[in-house]
């Protein structure tokens, strides 16, 4: 059985995505019988099934040149689901206009329209209810560092 070293795996990744402009989010290998390799990407427009399918077989290609065609895995290139937390600071600029939701460092939480982004942090424009009353904040500056969780906010209307 094949030991999967996930810095090679990292770099045969970096080879795979070239120069198409997009980015890892996460890289999980897991420890068992058939480890199972999970790659998360994103870019600037988002991530469409052929850029996944390219990837996906353009890694799977490096993994045989490197562990052999014998090598036993499961590999899952896929895009960060709606649900999933913005993680990198690359993930933001295609989210302006759309609502946020912010967990901070500190505990509090910030809800509303993302107005910017720039190489140290977010602007959100803050929606508060007060009883049945919405009111809008004016813009305020969130650094990355201070940010432990923002996710968008689905909303179906």
């Amino acid at each position: 059985m094949a030991q999967f070293d996930r810095q090679r795996i990292q770099q045969l990744l970096t080879e795979a995505i070239g120069e198409t402009g997009l980015f890892v989010v996460s890289l999980t290998v897991s420890d068992s019988v058939l480890p199972k390799i999970t790659v998360t990407l994103d870019g600037p427009n988002g991530l469409g099934i052929d850029e996944i399918v390219t990837i996906t077989r353009r890694l799977n290609r490096g993994m045989e040149e490197i562990y052999g065609e014998e090598a036993a895995y499961s590999l899952e290139v896929t895009s960060p689901g709606a649900d999933q937390p913005l993680t990198d600071p690359r993930q933001y600029p295609r989210h302006i206009g759309r609502s946020l939701a912010l967990k901070l460092q500190d505990g509090t939480e910030k809800t509303g329209p993302l107005t910017a982004v720039t190489d140290e942090g977010i602007e959100l424009t803050e929606v508060i209810k007060v009883k049945t009353k919405k009111t809008t904040l004016p813009a305020a500056f969130f650094p990355f560092g201070d940010i432990k969780e923002a996710k968008v906010v689905i909303s179906f209307k």
